[in-house]
């Protein structure tokens, strides 16, 4: 008997040592920000105000001077059209040239994925931009969830993920978190984004990358491993 639970213990204590890993991800990145936004979206669907949104947008708004103007609509661009999009498809591309087929199956759907389900949600939601004053960059789309937000979260996943096996994962950790915050923080500045729209295009941008992770890398593959992926099976 008590052989018996000495192998179950050793078992149970081998098991987690070799998927610790993934599930740490899977609480972190898919579970924790499901919650989030299965909250976030029901007080927007029942049209429910944030109490920490105005006061956000309205310290956003103090901060206003044509420096900073010039500095967040250059990192808004830089958060989608102008460097999010270009760069998603040189990364697609520079996978697939480099016969890393799994790496850029994961990275496509992804990141071709999450622009779907935004634009699928925020038909949805049809929630109104933020018209607290008028925008130096206004948009007309809908507003929830953000976008800018998302796009900048799913690339940052999906360069964390790709890289977190290798020496480059805290250099990496660092730029892309840096990179995404300032992102969205550029939109609310520009008074285009509500921060719920912020939290829940960052909250959709988890649990989809980090889904699309534990499909296309499971069974124990791994990312950039020695050697080329050339199978995505």
């Amino acid at each position: 008997m008590l052989a018996m639970l000495r192998g179950q213990l050793r078992f149970a204590v081998d098991f987690l040592r070799h998927r610790l890993l993934r599930l740490a991800l899977l609480f972190v990145g898919l579970l924790l920000p499901l919650w989030g936004f299965a909250e976030l979206a029901d007080d927007v669907g029942e049209h429910e105000p944030f109490p920490f949104d105005e006061p956000i947008l309205r310290f956003a708004e103090s901060l206003h001077g044509d420096v900073l103007d010039r500095a967040f609509v250059f990192i808004s661009g830089a958060g989608y059209a102008y460097g999010v999009v270009p760069f998603d498809i040189l990364l697609i591309l520079a996978l697939a040239f480099r016969q890393r087929l799994r790496e850029g199956l994961f990275a496509g759907i992804a990141i071709i994925g999450s622009a779907l389900l935004n634009l699928s949600t925020k038909q949805i939601f049809a929630r109104d931009r933020p018209s607290l004053w008028a925008s130096i960059a206004p948009e007309t789309t809908y507003s929830f969830p953000s976008g800018h937000a998302m796009g900048s979260a799913t690339l940052a996943w999906v360069l964390l993920l790709l890289t977190w096996h290798t020496r480059w994962r805290w250099p990496v950790a660092v730029a892309v978190s840096t990179f995404a915050v300032s992102v969205a923080f550029s939109r609310i500045y520009l008074g285009v984004h509500y921060p719920s729209d912020i939290l829940a295009g960052w909250a959709a941008a988890s649990v989809w990358v980090v889904s699309v992770y534990l499909l296309v890398f499971r069974n124990g593959a791994r990312p950039l491993r020695t050697g080329k992926a050339r199978t995505a099976s």
